[in-house]
């Protein structure tokens, strides 16, 4: 994530990986702030043993297209939802990439986090029939938990 203020929006990640039992590292990396700490993390990303990343940040967020400009890696980048434009300007800065540079981009907030989770235990999971039975545990879950018919709040 671009900075400790986003954890709130990225822990929505982190507690679906861990519902999932997916390893993972959280770290701060500022595309503006900590560059040298990007390029070290987005060039040796693969050689540390990583599979998908998750970016996410706000504002001008820049560190979801720079990661995937210098991984092989699939980079999936949640827009934090920023104060000054409800998140709009972290989206535009997330899925307006060039061709070539590709980064998989989720909604804003908290469900892009989650949906960043799941969609990266999916591509993981195409290698992994556990995690694969595991996410689909997950999605039966999800489903079993919506009532069929609606209800009065009052009862």
């Amino acid at each position: 994530m671009g900075s400790q203020s986003d954890w709130e929006t990225m822990k929505n990640a982190a507690d679906t990986l861990d519902a999932l039992d997916v390893e993972y590292e959280a770290r701060i990396i500022s595309a503006h702030r900590t560059p040298d700490r990007l390029y070290d993390f987005a060039n040796g990303a693969k050689d540390e043993g990583f599979k998908v990343i998750i970016a996410g940040a706000g504002g001008a967020a820049h560190l979801p297209g720079m990661t995937a400009a210098m991984t092989p890696l699939p980079v999936f980048g949640v827009p934090v939802q920023s104060k000054t434009m409800s998140g709009q300007d972290s989206l535009y800065s997330i899925v307006q990439m060039p061709a070539g540079i590709p980064v998989g981009t989720l909604a804003i907030g908290n469900a892009g986090a989650i949906n960043a989770a799941l969609l990266a235990a999916a591509v993981l999971a195409l290698g992994d029939e556990d995690l694969a039975d595991r996410l689909d545990a997950w999605r039966a879950r999800q489903s079993a938990a919506v009532a069929e018919y609606p209800m009065d709040s009052a009862q």
